[in-house]
């Protein structure tokens, strides 16, 4: 896989008071591609933080669900989060993905 597709894959950081919290055990949170395997995700992060090695890759699918704004009614997005832990030390930066 090349370059430019690993970097698609990662699409942001989940940010969250649980996500904050397990950043000190070395897990991070982010939303992916809902196709990508976790290999694939697994690749992406290595290659977002140089230098660091993945440990385990667990992957949770989001479903929509129905929102209401005033009086009419949608739904959200379906979505797919990978949580990864890193080896070693925990990162005190996130670089830009």
């Amino acid at each position: 896989m090349t370059k430019e597709k690993l970097y698609d894959i990662i699409k942001k950081p989940l940010i969250t008071e649980k996500s904050m919290t397990a950043i000190s055990m070395g897990k991070y949170t982010f939303e992916v591609v809902k196709d990508a395997t976790k290999i694939e995700i697994a690749k992406a992060v290595e290659l977002a933080f140089p230098g660091r090695k993945v440990k385990s890759v667990k992957t949770v699918y989001m479903p929509s669900h129905a929102k209401r704004m005033g009086y009419k009614f949608g739904r959200t997005d379906s979505s797919k989060k990978a949580i990864v832990t890193i080896e070693g030390d925990p990162i005190t930066e996130l670089t830009e993905i």
